[in-house]
């Protein structure tokens, strides 16, 4: 099965570097074959016949024991990332003012209720399962509706990529 492998915070200013080709060679140790990564932030595309119950919990340790500490890793299957792309409320604004936030697992029913739809206003989100998609017309830098308040908001973790990396991301798993 064809994954990707989002790691959460590596690679943010002075934080927990991890070089790509180290990233890719651990993987590879681990059976993860044509570990493929895409730009510097912790995306790896590979394939592995390993279930991504089993397989997050392994790589996150592999990380932690070898390149950093608390690195969650988040994964998506093919046909997950393909139903992200086509399941975009956003999809006829800007792209350049869109994100994915994409969650561990999905939150509870209790704290997904709880969500503001207007708290980070004008910025807008839905939460969509496991992912909320977001729309930044100010850009992400300038938001109330960060990563970590979404954490924080859900009890679960997350990492938030831009909507030109998730479609680039879903087509290196397609290709």
């Amino acid at each position: 099965m064809r994954y990707v492998a989002l790691l959460r915070g590596i690679n943010v200013g002075a934080h927990r570097r991890i070089s790509m080709a180290d990233l890719r060679s651990l993987f590879d140790e681990l059976g993860c074959a044509e570990a493929r990564t895409y730009l510097q932030s912790g995306n790896v595309v590979f394939e592995s016949n390993r279930s991504a119950s089993r397989l997050a919990p392994a790589l996150e340790r592999a990380i932690a024991d070898r390149l950093a500490p608390d690195v969650s890793v988040l994964l998506r299957a093919k046909s997950e990332l393909t139903k992200v792309t086509d399941a975009n409320p956003f999809a006829a604004h800007e792209q350049s003012k869109l994100h994915v936030t994409f969650l561990a697992k999905r939150p509870t029913r209790g704290r997904a209720a709880a969500l503001d739809p207007t708290a980070g206003a004008p910025d807008e989100f839905r939460l969509l399962g496991r992912e909320l998609y977001l729309y930044y017309p100010g850009g992400y830098g300038r938001s109330k509706l960060s990563n970590a308040y979404f954490e924080k908001a859900l009890g679960v973790a997350a990492t938030t990529r831009n909507w030109k990396t998730v479609t680039a991301l879903a087509e290196l798993l397609r290709g």
